[in-house]
């Protein structure tokens, strides 16, 4: 028989599996050219960033894509 603490009971441990995984999509849009510039005219990317990609992780890719190109294509508006 259990015996009341008092303190409430947690059974449900479905959180402690919880994953940090976030798929982060390619800023490309299929306009695959570099510019004089040397950022793609469509994600503004540059052609080591493009390379690049595959192999950085998600806290990288989401600084490109909230921080750096939006930076970017302002500037080249």
């Amino acid at each position: 028989m259990a015996v009341p603490t008092g303190r409430p009971h947690h059974d449900d441990t479905s959180h402690m599996h919880a994953t940090t995984f976030r798929a982060v999509l390619s800023p490309c849009i299929g306009v695959c050219m570099l510019a004089e510039d040397g950022l793609c005219d469509g994600c503004h990317r540059t052609g080591a960033e493009i390379a690049r990609w595959s192999q950085m992780d998600d806290d990288e890719r989401l600084r490109l894509m909230e921080v750096v190109l939006p930076e970017r294509e302002s500037r080249r508006a």
